[in-house]
């Protein structure tokens, strides 16, 4: 008979035993359920709700079945029906009738709630740690390319010339925004909810803030009806998890492009690559790819419990169960591909070469160009449709700006001086771009030591 078995005269179904099964998924939790179980019990004690042998044997009871656990000697099983029945069950076998008074003054609802809000902090501070890895493994390549000239791009059109420095300084602007995602996430979660009981509150003079100070959280829910029916903070966890996702994907997006022989910016290590079973010279980008595809499933996960949650009435619904299986998707989702992708990036080398060939294509000085007439009087308009025939003049000849003569400039504007030659120049073009933000090597450097800064105050 279940521990809730009172008041049924028969136990469910085996199919509604396999149905309704999530120790699979819930002894994920196992930890968490114990500990918030110890300081429960912790507490009642404190309280004189239990005896001061009882609390000793359940304390001391929860901490072997911990140990044990932590061992992997522990088989949870289905026949328990959850993570939280087979802990007090295993209790109970252990110590006796004193485990049975575990459960006073909670409900599982409040249980459930209580484990679900450890193990979002858990994961923010573990998906936290992963994106400080990597923006940090940014920051050290971005200092080691301040001068590497690559082209930038709107429309994957070639725009204006860039560093990779300052390339990779706009994803390190991503990720540190998802750092504040994941902090802002921790910060919902960190409440405590248990003394919510199943929607009422109890009856027993419960110390609340005993728990919570036990636990690390920072504060205690306000509302009894809420606190067994917030998902929020799971919906934060996906949300920012699927944010991350976006960035980890629009990156290996470009680094799938750029390993191609069309750009030939950067070369993935074979560690991080596959090959093909019938073409021999082929080098996939496989890792990349796979990271990108993934992003599909966490953004899934999002919209899955938005799903589940938009129609549920005040308190608790068994539809909730479905959260767990969402959010450890999610967050092994996310951890593994941040793992992974720091561990390939780090191991791409640049062809600089290459890269600074292809900044000079395209016409990316022709807003230097226009620039330049400016600076000589000219109306901008004027000036942007003077450098626009230029373009023309030159593609109709096969000629970059840098290769015509003054005599031809000279065709277009009599402004045009042998100074043009330096303010179209490559180093000019990024050189003077050197306001905050900007691609200059200056300014990047700026942004970098000022990226560790903000880096650091996560700590």
């Amino acid at each position: 008979m279940k521990l809730w078995g009172g008041r049924f005269s028969k136990d469910p179904d085996q199919m509604v035993l396999e149905f309704d099964e999530c120790v699979e998924i819930g002894n994920r939790m196992y930890e968490q359920d114990i500990l918030g179980s110890i300081a429960h019990a912790t507490m009642l004690g404190a309280q004189g709700i239990l005896s001061e042998a009882d609390t000793k044997a359940i304390v001391d009871g929860l901490n072997g079945i911990l140990e044990d656990a932590r061992k992997g000697s522990i088989t949870w099983t289905v026949d328990a029906e959850d993570i939280h029945m087979n802990v007090e069950t295993l209790l109970i076998e252990r110590i006796g009738e004193a485990g049975k008074r575990l459960h006073t003054g909670r409900s599982r609802n409040d249980q459930v709630a209580l484990d679900n809000h450890m193990i979002v902090m858990d994961s923010c501070r573990e998906i936290m740690d992963l994106l400080r890895t990597l923006i940090t493994a940014l920051l050290d390549t971005a200092e080691a390319h301040t001068d590497t000239a690559m082209p930038g791009y709107t429309h994957l059109q070639h725009a204006q010339p860039i560093t990779l420095a300052h390339h990779l300084m706009a994803y390190v602007e991503m990720f540190l925004r998802d750092m504040r995602h994941f902090g802002f996430t921790y910060e919902q979660a960190d409440e405590m909810p248990l003394g919510s009981g199943a929607l009422a509150g109890t009856t027993y003079p419960l110390d609340r803030e005993k728990v919570a100070s036990l636990l690390g959280f920072s504060r205690i829910t306000m509302n009894s009806l809420d606190g067994v029916s917030n998902r929020d903070y799971f919906l934060d966890f996906l949300q920012a998890s699927a944010l991350t996702m976006m960035h980890l994907s629009r990156f290996c997006e470009e680094l799938i492009l750029w390993c191609s022989s069309e750009f030939a910016f950067i070369e993935m290590d074979d560690a991080f690559a596959t090959g093909s079973s019938i073409m021999p010279q082929k080098k996939n980008p496989d890792v990349a790819e796979l990271i990108r595809g993934k992003t599909g499933r966490v953004f899934g996960a999002l919209m899955g419990l938005l799903t589940t949650m938009k129609g549920l009435p005040l308190s608790y619904n068994k539809d909730m169960q479905e959260d767990k299986e969402l959010f450890y998707d999610a967050s092994d989702t996310v951890q593994h591909c941040l793992a992974v992708f720091t561990a390939m990036f780090v191991k791409i080398t640049y062809n600089k070469a290459r890269m600074a060939e292809a900044a000079m294509d395209g016409f990316t000085n022709a807003t230097d160009c226009a620039d330049y007439l400016v600076k000589k009087g000219i109306p901008f308009r004027d000036a942007h449709r003077i450098s626009g025939e230029l373009v023309a003049y030159c593609i109709s000849r096969n000629k970059i700006l840098s290769d015509l003569t003054l005599e031809e400039y000279h065709q277009f504007s009599p402004v045009f001086e042998k100074d043009i030659y330096d303010a179209i120049s490559l180093e000019t073009c990024i050189g003077k771009r050197n306001i905050p933000g900007a691609p200059a090597p200056e300014a990047v450097r700026a942004a970098i030591a000022h990226a560790r800064t903000v880096l650091d105050q996560f700590r």
